[in-house]
This record gives C-alpha cells, sequence and structure tokens, in this order.
C-alpha cells in the first residue's frame, strides 16, 4: 500500500473514532460503486449523513477543505443517492446530509481534526 492510501486510511480510522465518540454509528466504510467510493457513511441523531475525509500532512498545498470543490460536492451527493439506492431500508424517511473531516498534520493519531457538519 502507498504511503499516501496508508496516510488516508488512518485519516478515516481517526475520523471514525471523533465519529463514534460524538455519538455517530457508522453504517457503513469505503462503499464503492462504479461512480466512486464515500468514505464513511454514518447515522446521527435519525439523519443519514455521508462523511467524506480529507487527510493532509500540511497546509503547503492549501487546507484539506480545499480539495472538496463544487465538481466534488455534485459527485458526493451523487454516490450518496447511489448508496440509498442500495439501501433502501436504511435510508427510509431519514434527512441526508453531507458532513467533512479535514485532518492536517504528519501523524493522523495528532494532527488536527475539524468537522463540519452539512458542509455541502
Amino acid at each position: 500500500m502507498a504511503a499516501k492510501d496508508e496516510l488516508g486510511r488512518a485519516g478515516e480510522n481517526r475520523a471514525v473514532a471523533h465519529l463514534s465518540s460524538s455519538g455517530y454509528l457508522i453504517l457503513d466504510r469505503n462503499w464503492r460503486c462504479p461512480q466512486g467510493e464515500i468514505d464513511i457513511v454514518a447515522d446521527h441523531h435519525g439523519a443519514l449523513v455521508v462523511i467524506e475525509v480529507k487527510t493532509r500532512t500540511s497546509e503547503a498545498y492549501g487546507h484539506p477543505f480545499d480539495a472538496i470543490d463544487a465538481r466534488k460536492a455534485a459527485r458526493l451527493w451523487r454516490l450518496a443517492m447511489a448508496w440509498i439506492g442500495e439501501h433502501p431500508a436504511e435510508a427510509r424517511g431519514r434527512r441526508l446530509r453531507l458532513d467533512a473531516i479535514a485532518l492536517t498534520g504528519p501523524d493522523p493519531s495528532t494532527a488536527r481534526l475539524e468537522h463540519l457538519e452539512d458542509a455541502l
């Protein structure tokens, strides 16, 4: 596994720990379909939450949230709809929300974590 993949996986693991300790119930991780991948799907107080995680060792190339542009946000909405299409029972009657988590620092276990709810 490449160093970038390992960094991303470690960041997602830290994000899951943060979410779980904040009352989120993790429903799915790294869900894939032909259109792409969703990092995390969770339940939070009855809402269905799709969470994009961005991990960077520094802000040398911009803040991690900068990587979530309008095109990426539109893609995440399409992916969320695809997830709902494959999991209708889990999604029925829920509000859909897209969150973003940024981790910045050389070590994901100690990196600064920022969580934007309803970010996209």
